[in-house]
């Protein structure tokens, strides 16, 4: 079986995530990144969509459990893989980060990220 990488990076969302009450009102700029391993020689081949996992699927995804507030990014990236997992059962390995512009704390920081690799290896 041949692993093959597919990955959707840079997908921006405005979203409601956070333990504070500001950040809940407010809202913040998160990014996500997705990376997942399959094998997708079948679509090398044929050049058909349905024949690999459609990143524009992956992507709505994304966005559904992002518009759902939770207090950790833990909770996100752990949603986020398992609707992804449910959809796309053929990964062999899938990667999920979810970053934070500007965390809310006591001093300067540009993001805070969490990454959850699920794999079936």
């Amino acid at each position: 079986m041949t692993h093959n990488i597919i990955e959707l990076e840079g997908m921006e969302f405005h979203s409601f995530h956070g333990c504070l009450a500001s950040e809940r009102l407010g809202g913040n700029l998160f990014t996500v990144d997705f990376r997942g391993e399959t094998d997708f020689s079948k679509a090398a081949e044929s050049d058909c969509l349905e024949d690999t996992a459609d990143y524009s699927q992956i992507y709505d995804i994304t966005a559904r459990e992002m518009a759902t507030a939770s207090n950790l990014l833990e909770n996100v990236a752990g949603r986020i893989v398992k609707a992804i997992r449910e959809r796309f059962p053929q990964f062999t390995s899938i990667t999920v980060r979810v970053s934070k512009r500007n965390p809310p704390v006591n001093g300067k920081a540009g993001w805070s990220r969490i990454t959850i690799t699920d794999s079936n290896k």
